[in-house]
């Protein structure tokens, strides 16, 4: 759960369905809270997602087990449940005014794949978002300014001015930035992990220890 912290604490949001969690969600967390001096990166597990309409095979309790266990150890680390809690689907906008409550003189920097980033224009009231935290885009590596600016939906930069840097852009209105910050590359995917397993095919490498050896365990993806 979220604990107070003194001094405009600088808190990132990392929400997703981690299923299951693994290393490139991990290292996607640690180069944001150093790049950007975050005081704590919480990870916020979805309930249900509200971009995908299939039913999630593991249930809550257990993606949150993931996480525990992925985070186990750092500090810097922490898990809010908040989206598993909240009835129906798991919106953005609706947990990051979560965490404003608890946070009250804080800076919330809401951490989000490149990907995810491109379809903003369809998650529910999106501009709002501008307004209410920073973005950390986390960026394919390689991918030049203008490739950028080709791939990211019009409506962004229709509100946004340049920033320090190629990398950095401030929202008009409310003064909070955008940060696409370039990564080393971690070909690691959920649904690969998934594929694997049930395939009978090593995973080792691909997520913590702990968790694989979890998910092992109770035979999560095999099928069976």
């Amino acid at each position: 759960m979220i604990s107070q912290m003194e001094k405009s604490p600088r808190v990132g949001i990392l929400g997703g369905t981690f299923n299951p969690i693994h290393l490139g969600h991990l290292r996607g967390a640690e180069e944001a809270r150093e790049a950007l001096h975050l005081d704590t990166v919480c990870f916020v597990p979805v309930a249900i997602p509200p971009h995908k309409s299939e039913e999630l095979e593991v249930p809550p309790n257990h993606r949150l087990e993931f996480v525990r266990l992925a985070v186990k150890g750092n500090p810097a680390f922490s898990i809010c449940d908040v989206e598993l809690r909240r009835k129906g689907k798991s919106y953005s906008v609706e947990t990051v005014r979560h965490f404003h409550r608890h946070y009250p003189t804080g800076e919330i920097f809401f951490i989000v794949g490149l990907d995810a980033f491109l379809e903003i224009t369809t998650w529910k009231r999106y501009k709002e978002l501008f307004s209410l935290c920073h973005f950390v885009v986390l960026n394919r590596p390689g991918l030049n300014r203008r490739e950028l600016t080709d791939l990211t939906p019009r409506e962004f930069w229709e509100t946004f001015r340049p920033g320090k840097n190629a990398d950095h852009w401030v929202h008009n209105p409310s003064g909070h930035s955008t940060y696409f910050l370039s990564r080393p590359f971690m070909d690691i995917s959920s649904s690969e992990i998934r594929d694997r397993i049930r395939r009978g095919i090593s995973v080792r490498y691909m997520m913590p220890e702990r968790v694989e050896a979890y998910v092992l365990e109770k035979q999560f993806y095999t099928g069976s």
